[in-house]
């Protein structure tokens, strides 16, 4: 399956869902927010929520750090 994710085709062979896909980018569900075809998809819905071949995702991990 081809996924768009911010901006750039990535083929993927044994992903089905988002959920699937935070694991497979090694990325912490806790610091990412995800919109799914220009739709903003809430987290609880990541596990349910089915990609298709051709899905475009914008991915915003959020990151830590600086001086306190």
């Amino acid at each position: 399956m081809t996924l768009t994710i911010n901006g750039e085709n990535r083929d993927f062979s044994s992903i089905s869902t988002v959920s699937d896909l935070v694991s497979q980018l090694g990325m912490k569900a806790d610091r990412v927010a995800i919109e799914l075809n220009r739709d903003l998809l809430p987290r609880d819905r990541w596990a349910s929520t089915k990609l298709s071949d051709g899905d475009q995702l914008e991915i915003v991990h959020f990151v830590g750090g600086g001086k306190m």
